[in-house]
């Protein structure tokens, strides 16, 4: 069978399957399902928005795509899940037709199927989050630059410029700087500084300057400086100097990361003995996955999407001792595919655990329109917001809302859901979602009489008032 039709097979296996059936989850996912329904429904394809406020976590280009999904199959889980599972394959060919031309076809097809079989590769091509995108849009500014200056073609510049606007579309300022630095030393290493003179590259900045100003230039004017201060200055700037979660700022965190993204694929290659003398196209691979590793292990938040740009450099560089090992390539392959078919029936039931659908379900029949719904414990129950359309408080204690409510340059900036203080709590009738290890605390601090309605494995559901 010919490579690419193994390859589309393998993708609508690997990345579609199930995906109407795997429930939108907590703490993100939640975040661009909601974003782009409450978009949605408020008619806006312009300002992000959540919990009825202006959301400035991600530029627009993800909540398009989500938009236009759900235009297209509705607001469901499929919708949701359409696009990153889209990217993800085209991810997989941009690798084979990079790998094909830079080498040969069987390299090419090789470095493709460690791509599309690796642990990290798969996770994020079914997750309701940016990085696919963003995968694919700096992956192509870099393949075109590449070209363009080993083949002498400046015009793929454009091209790379154009992808690097909607990378940073798609997810800010690293969408350039990354391919930008990576791109900047390898043309040190080549010597060759003086490739930035070129009329192209003037040309391009200005062509991908003209991209994002179709977004960024109009949501200044129409937010001001609350969009940059927010946007730029927590998202960005805050977001690699301060850590959102200071437990994994560690040194080992994307090492680690990096050997469960690749297993088991990096236990053979590690058999290798002897390196091969680096020629340019291999140098160029090895500066772009060691780039994107070091930025992003400086950054002080880390999450184990972020370094998912270094994937295609890293299995065409596999693809390299695998070409030559049929044997050992097929066995892996194929132990994959089976082992993430049966897989995807565990990470239904680990989203479901992370996910408040089931409440959803459970809740609707018992709330009326005077009924006020609450969640309590670690975390906020976005995607019951998701699923039922209803205002959800954030139960808290009076000083620790204090120390929650958004306030500038603050990680509490995120905290944009409505909060509710105990004492706040209506004499009427209050549905209360409750995390399990915070229940007894609960019904010390919630004055009345509360009754189980509903117990989940992560949550119970109480009726009072």
């Amino acid at each position: 069978m010919e490579n690419k039709k193994i390859l589309l097979i393998l993708c609508g296996v690997l990345f579609f399957f199930c995906n109407w059936l795997i429930p939108v989850t907590d703490p993100t996912e939640n975040c661009y399902a909601l974003t782009a329904k409450e978009m949605l429904e408020a008619g806006d394809y312009f300002s992000p928005r959540i919990y009825g406020n202006f959301w400035y976590d991600k530029p627009i280009f993800f909540y398009w795509e989500i938009l236009l999904a759900y235009g297209i199959f509705g607001v469901n889980e499929f919708a949701l899940r359409f696009f990153p599972a889209v990217f993800a394959t085209a991810g997989v060919f941009l690798t084979y037709f990079f790998a094909s031309k830079m080498f040969n076809k069987k390299i090419g097809f090789t470095a493709a199927v460690i791509l599309a079989t690796a642990p990290e590769y798969w996770y994020v091509a079914h997750a309701i989050i940016t990085d696919m995108t963003l995968f694919c849009t700096i992956s192509i500014a870099l393949m075109t630059f590449f070209f363009a200056y080993t083949e002498n073609k400046p015009r793929l510049l454009y091209v790379a410029f154009a992808a690097a606007g909607v990378a940073i579309l798609t997810k800010g300022p690293i969408g350039f700087l990354l391919p930008g630095l990576i791109i900047f030393l390898f043309l040190i290493s080549q010597r060759d500084l003086k490739y930035l003179l070129r009329g192209e590259i003037f040309k391009g900045a200005i062509l991908m300057l003209a991209i994002i100003s179709i977004w960024y230039l109009p949501m200044y004017l129409i937010h001001g400086q609350q969009f940059l201060t927010d946007f730029l200055g927590v998202h960005n700037f805050l977001r690699a100097t301060v850590s959102e979660h200071p437990q994994y700022d560690v040194w080992y965190y994307y090492a680690v990361v990096f050997v469960i993204g690749f297993f088991p694929w990096l236990l053979a290659v590690v058999k290798i003995k002897k390196l091969p003398a680096l020629d340019t196209r291999q140098r160029f691979l090895i500066i772009w996955a060691a780039t994107v590793f070091i930025v992003f292990q400086s950054f002080a938040t880390k999450y184990p999407t972020y370094t998912l740009p270094y994937m295609m450099p890293v299995a065409i560089l596999f693809a390299g001792f695998f070409v030559e090992r049929e044997k050992l390539f097929g066995r892996i392959a194929a132990a994959m595919v089976v082992f993430f078919t049966i897989g995807t029936f565990a990470a239904l039931n680990i989203c479901e655990r992370n996910s408040h659908k089931a409440t959803a379900e459970i809740i609707l029949p018992l709330v009326d329109k005077n009924t006020c719904v609450v969640s309590y414990g670690q975390g906020y129950a976005g995607s019951l917001v998701f699923y039922s359309g209803l205002t959800v408080y954030r139960l808290e204690e009076t000083e620790k809302i204090a120390k929650l409510k958004p306030a500038n340059m603050k990680w509490s900036t995120t905290n944009v859901m409505p909060f509710m203080d105990f004492k706040e709590l209506p004499a009427g009738k209050v549905i209360a979602v409750v995390e399990n290890k915070s229940v007894q605390k609960f019904l010390e601090l919630a004055t009345g009489n509360w009754q189980i309605v509903a117990e989940l494995p992560e949550y119970k559901i109480f009726s009072g008032g």
